[in-house]
C-alpha cells in the first residue's frame, strides 16, 4: 500500500472532539477505502499549537498522549510553540521543526509516498518544508479562510505561494475558491476540485410527527409545530453573520432561530438578542451531537447562514441532504450549491435581504425529497475515491 502523511494543524482530539471533523471524515473514509482497494494507508500528524505559558484550554492541550490510534488511523500529536495573535507568520516554520522528527521516524519505519496539506496557512508551508527534507510530493488543500483571510496578509502570502509552487498538487473545495487561489498567484493548472463529503446515514430528511416535541424535551426550547424554525449551524464568530440572522428574526412572523456553534461572539449575540426583544426566539444550542444535528436541520423550515466568506459550507451540505432550503450569501462556493428555487436563495448580507429570502422560502417550500436530491452527489466514499485518484496522479 502507498503511504500518505497528512498534516493539519484542525483535526479533533479529546480536549476538542468536534474540532474539525470534516477533515477526520475525510481521511476515515481514505483509509477504510485502503483497506478494500489496497491503495492508500494514512497516518496524520496533528500539531498542536501550546503558549509559553500554557494557560486555560492549552493546559488540558498541553497534557494529551503524543500518539492515539483513532478510528483505525494513528495520530501523532506533537507541540509547537504558539505566540497567540502575533505570532502566524512563524508558525508554519515552528510547526515544521516539531513535527520533522516525528514525520521522519514514521518514514524509517513505513517509508511515505506522498506529504498532504490539509489546510493552506500554516499547514502548507509547514508540509512544504517537511515534504522537501525527506524528498517526497506534496499536496495542499484549501478550504476556504486559509485563502480569503490569509491571502490578505502578505507575509502569509508569500509562504502560501512558495509553497504551491513546490506542490505537485492542490485542491480546492470549490470552483470559486480555486478561482480565488489563481488570483493569488498560485498556479492554476495544479488545482483539483474537491468537494467535501457527507455521512448519507445520518444527514437524510426526518420527517416524524413528533420531531420538534423530541426537540423541544432535548434543547429545553420551545419549538412549536405552528412557527417557522430556522437553524444557523456555525462557529459564533463575525464573518458567519449570526448578528444578521437574529436581526433578521422581527420580518419573520413567529419564528424561532436556533444557532449551533460557539464561538467569540457568543456574548455579544446574546446581548443583541436581549437588547432586540427576541431572547425567547433565539436558541443558543453550543456544540451539539453529531447525531443531533440531522435532527434540528430536519426540524427546520430553512438553514440560514449569512456568511462574509466560505470555500464551501459542509452545514450547506448538510441542510440539502435532510431537505432543509438555504438562504446564504453568494460566496465561496454557494452558487455552486444553491442553483434552483428548490435549494434556497441568495441574498445580500444584511437583515433585510436575509428576512426576505426567508419569507420567500416559507411562502414557496419546496418537498424535502426534491431538496434531498440535490445532496445526492455527496458522500464519504466519493470524497474518498477522488482524494486517491488525485494523490495517484501526483506520484505517477
Amino acid at each position: 500500500m502507498k503511504h500518505v502523511l497528512s498534516l493539519s494543524t484542525l483535526y479533533p482530539n479529546p480536549v476538542n472532539p468536534r474540532f474539525g471533523t470534516f477533515v477526520a471524515r475525510s481521511l476515515e473514509a481514505l483509509a477504510k477505502r485502503g483497506e478494500v482497494h489496497g491503495d492508500w494507508q494514512v497516518s496524520v500528524v496533528n500539531p498542536i499549537g501550546i503558549p509559553p505559558v500554557a494557560m486555560g484550554r492549552y493546559r488540558a492541550l498541553s497534557r494529551m498522549p503524543e500518539s492515539a490510534e483513532e478510528h483505525g488511523i494513528t495520530i501523532h500529536r506533537p507541540q509547537f510553540t504558539l505566540i497567540p495573535k502575533i505570532g502566524a507568520n512563524r508558525n508554519a516554520a515552528a510547526i515544521a521543526k516539531a513535527a520533522l522528527p516525528v514525520v521522519e521516524r514514521i518514514h524509517a519505519a513505513h517509508p511515505i509516498d506522498l506529504i498532504d496539506a490539509q489546510f493552506f496557512f500554516p499547514d502548507g508551508p509547514a508540509a512544504a518544508r517537511i515534504a522537501e527534507a525527506i524528498g517526497v510530493p506534496l499536496s495542499i488543500k484549501a478550504r476556504g479562510s486559509d485563502i480569503t483571510y490569509w491571502g490578505e496578509h502578505a507575509g502569509a502570502l508569500e509562504q502560501m505561494r512558495r509553497a504551491a509552487n513546490a506542490a505537485s498538487g492542490l485542491l480546492a473545495v470549490s470552483r470559486s475558491l480555486a478561482d480565488q487561489m489563481a488570483v493569488l498567484g498560485m498556479p492554476a493548472d495544479k488545482i483539483r476540485i474537491h468537494y467535501t463529503g457527507l455521512d448519507r446515514n445520518r444527514f437524510r430528511p426526518l420527517e416524524h410527527t413528533q420531531l420538534r416535541a423530541q426537540l423541544t424535551r432535548e434543547l429545553g426550547f420551545d419549538l412549536p409545530d405552528t412557527v417557522p424554525v430556522l437553524a444557523c449551524v456555525g462557529a459564533l464568530i463575525e464573518r458567519k453573520g449570526q448578528d444578521i440572522a437574529i436581526a433578521s428574526l422581527p420580518q419573520i412572523d413567529g419564528a424561532r432561530l436556533i444557532l449551533v456553534g460557539k464561538g467569540e461572539d457568543e456574548a455579544h449575540l446574546k446581548n443583541l438578542a436581549g437588547d432586540l426583544g427576541l431572547s425567547d426566539r433565539v436558541l443558543f444550542a453550543g456544540s451539539v451531537d453529531h447525531d443531533v444535528l440531522p435532527l434540528i436541520l430536519s426540524a427546520s423550515d430553512v438553514m440560514v447562514l449569512p456568511t462574509a466568506n466560505e470555500g464551501l459550507a459542509n452545514a450547506w451540505v448538510e441542510a440539502l441532504a435532510c431537505g432543509t432550503p438555504v438562504v446564504t450569501c453568494n460566496v465561496g462556493g454557494a452558487g455552486e450549491l444553491i442553483t434552483s428555487p428548490a435549494a434556497g436563495r441568495l441574498v445580500r448580507r444584511d437583515p433585510d435581504s436575509v428576512a426576505a429570502g426567508v419569507n420567500d422560502v416559507l411562502n414557496n417550500p419546496p418537498a424535502r425529497d426534491t431538496v434531498a436530491q440535490l445532496a445526492q452527489r455527496f458522500s464519504w466514499d466519493t470524497n474518498a475515491a477522488e482524494l486517491a485518484a488525485h494523490y495517484n496522479a501526483i506520484i505517477r
